[in-house]
């Protein structure tokens, strides 16, 4: 069995176990890293992808927004900021943020560039 520690959901840290069984690689972790993980899973939070049309097309821009929308986010959380955090950190208002993380609004390419850089920024502390 091995074990490696990985981060997790921005500065935290989680020390999982490895092993093989069956020819199958199992990760163990303790029930209460197992349950925050699952809860954090289970916020959802994304918004919806818009359904086709009768014959299989899907509105763009709506489809970019949410699909835009669930990229921050999940960029977002992995970071372990909030919405007002990563706000403050881009330069933008958290109700602008929000509004993109909902898939309410398309923003420009300086906007996303701020995210970006935003998040990227995050990253890099974490590993400080």
């Amino acid at each position: 069995m091995n074990v490696k520690t990985v981060k997790i959901f921005g500065k935290r840290r989680l020390t999982v176990r490895f092993l093989k069984l069956d020819g199958k690689r199992w990760a163990i972790l303790p029930e209460k890293d197992f349950n925050r993980l699952a809860t954090r899973a289970a916020e959802g939070g994304w918004p919806e992808l818009p359904g086709s049309d009768a014959r299989g097309n899907y509105p763009a821009v709506e489809y970019a927004r949410a699909s835009l929308a669930r990229k921050i986010v999940k960029m977002r959380r992995m970071a372990g900021l909030s919405q007002a955090d990563l706000a403050r950190r881009a330069g933008i208002r958290p109700e602008t943020l929000n509004r993109i993380e909902k898939g309410k609004t398309t923003p420009d390419v300086a906007t996303i560039a701020k995210i970006q850089r935003a998040l990227e920024t995050a990253e890099g502390d974490d590993e400080a």
